[in-house]
């Protein structure tokens, strides 16, 4: 134990932390721009300086490491005009556009200003002026409000395993930028957004739509129809203060009042397509089929392998995504059953993902000329959208998804959490292989928010051997792990963001820790609560197959729900 004396006040902490860290254990809240929990701190923005006694300066207590004996004082006078004076150059060439910026409100460095009572003063004549960056479909890069913390490059490189961009130039002219100052759509940048969510300005966005939809939704001559991812339902009412609440009922509520026509439930897509991966995994193991199949629905790894591991192309699933099924399925079985013409409905998907964009827009993902989804939201944007029509979602009621496609079973709410693919998969390949039901449903070893998991499930007579990750970094680990031929498995899942959906690149930036904790209980209440818990169980999951689809892995499923992927080169 150390013994340390923080502002006059004696404490005793374990061995191996920074001083930051001991003072947030104390209670104590110093400020910082740079630091990110999990990641190696960098020391470079200076804010969360303090002094120490018998040492010269002051010390960066992110990066400083904690020892027996230390007297440490986190907000003298001298202090906090060091902080002042950082945060005065960060905002002298600073754009001024807060009103109108996206992260007006929730700016950090805001936030530090009015902290530090920043006093307004004439700004440098010596200003930087970059171009946005819009040319990705899920991100756009305003370089003139980066204040150069580098919380982007780190999580791009340190959790997703990627560098899509870094450090540029020197002094007063360093930027960030992807390599050879290419446009963010020309790198291997595989639009997770993480980077959007520590970004402590505005400098980094979704690729906003809301415009899009508000146009859609006054057109009469569109047929508006919106789907909910899985994840959304626990994380939407973060922005209106119901916590980790289940808000699929307001939700639909909310969007019938602000002019959609139909509300269908993604989770329903997320049966579907367990149904197609469940039969496609069987085929593959009856057949010697390419093994281990890897699961499709996560378009940020999608882009990831195309650039990193093409060889890996054939083991991946054809399925397309619970988002493109779903759209392929309201514009042609739904639209014929209804007798509406399927070029004049809109589908508009509100996901957790900013690479939802990019997936929706891929050639690939289009029938007889037809794009599957026309608009994704995010839910960030889905909360703007809501408040731009003055609607609280804590005054919506609780209304039923529309039907066919709004019905779905505990197996597709799962799809949120990582492991949740493979353990919806597993109790539909249980039944599919043995002809019996999965006794116990709750396949433990799959969850939980570790990096990579892995698994043997009994089922019948084989020993299925699984995998599974999140984070593109530990994707890299494993399938290294597996080319090198050090590991083999029957099914590996992998999602590109930490912890699956459920901390999408779109979801409700976490101030709480313990924020996405209560979101995976959420999910796995769901599960639990709902009437049927296997995909093959879904009323409507039958009915489709027995009015459109036919079988599973028939041939008006490929046409609709499967698909292909291609090599990347490294600038597409």
């Amino acid at each position: 134990m150390l013994n340390v004396t923080i502002n006059d006040k004696k404490y005793e902490f374990d061995n191996g932390l920074t001083i930051l860290e001991a003072c947030q254990k104390a209670g104590i809240d110093v400020p910082t721009l740079c630091h990110l929990k999990g990641l190696q701190p960098s020391g470079s923005c200076r804010i969360c300086v303090v002094e120490v006694e018998k040492t010269r300066g002051l010390i960066p207590s992110c990066s400083y490491p904690l020892s027996d004996g230390m007297v440490i004082r986190t907000n003298t006078e001298r202090i906090r005009e060091a902080r002042k004076m950082i945060v005065e150059l960060l905002i002298a060439n600073h754009p001024q556009d807060c009103l109108t910026c996206n992260k007006n409100l929730t700016c950090e460095l805001q936030k530090l200003s009015m902290q530090l009572n920043i006093e307004p003063k004439p700004q440098y004549k010596l200003k930087r002026h970059y171009h946005t960056d819009a040319t990705s479909p899920s991100l756009v890069r305003d370089p003139n409000k980066c204040i150069i913390c580098g919380r982007c490059v780190r999580v791009c490189e340190e959790i997703q395993g990627i560098g899509a961009i870094d450090f540029t130039k020197r002094g007063f002219e360093t930027m960030i930028l992807p390599a050879f100052n290419e446009d963010l759509a020309n790198t291997t940048c595989v639009n997770c957004g993480q980077c959007i969510k520590v970004c402590p300005t505005g400098a980094l966005s979704e690729n906003y739509s809301i415009k899009e939809v508000v146009d859609v939704l006054s057109d009469p001559e569109k047929v508006v129809v919106a789907q909910v991812a899985p994840a959304i339902r626990v994380a939407l009412g973060e922005l209106f203060g119901l916590d980790a609440e289940n808000v699929a009922g307001k939700l639909v509520d909310g969007l019938r009042q602000i002019g959609f026509d139909y509300v269908f439930d993604t989770n329903f897509a997320a049966d579907l397509t367990i149904m197609e991966e469940g039969s496609e995994l069987v085929a593959r193991v009856k057949n010697n089929g390419v093994l281990p199949m890897i699961t499709s629905c996560s378009p940020g790894w999608i882009k990831f392998i195309e650039h990193f591991f093409p060889q890996f192309l054939p083991n991946l699933s054809t399925c397309k995504s619970p988002q493109q099924m779903q759209g392929a399925m309201i514009k042609s079985f739904w639209a014929k059953k209804i007798g509406v013409d399927p070029k004049k409905v809109h589908v508009v998907s509100i996901m957790p993902c900013t690479a939802k964009k990019f997936e929706a827009q891929r050639p690939e993902m289009e029938v007889d000329g037809l794009r599957d989804v026309d608009t994704v939201l995010t839910t960030r944007e889905c909360a703007r959208l809501f408040t731009s029509f003055d609607l609280d979602l804590k005054l919506c009621k609780d209304r039923p998804f529309d039907n066919p496609l709004g019905d779905s079973t505990g197996a597709g709410a799962i799809f949120a959490a990582t492991g949740g693919v493979c353990e919806a998969a597993l109790r539909t390949a249980y039944h599919l292989i043995t002809g019996n039901e999965l006794e116990n449903v709750d396949i433990e070893s799959v969850r939980g928010f570790e990096g990579i998991k892995e698994a043997v499930i009994p089922v019948g007579d084989l020993k299925v051997k699984i995998a599974i990750a999140s984070g593109l970094k530990n994707a890299r680990i494993l399938l290294e792990k597996v080319a090198a031929k050090e590991a083999d498995y029957h099914f590996i899942e992998i999602m590109a963001c930490p912890g699956g959906c459920l901390n999408g690149g779109g979801q409700p930036v976490l101030s709480d820790p313990e924020a996405l904790k209560k979101r995976l209980a959420k999910i796995y209440g769901i599960d639990k609560k709902s009437t049927f818990r296997r995909s093959h169980e879904n009323p409507s999951i039958q009915s489709i197959y027995k009015e459109f689809l036919k079988a599973p892995n028939s041939e008006v499923s490929h046409k609709y729900l499967h698909t292909h992927y291609n090599v990347r080169k490294e600038n597409a």
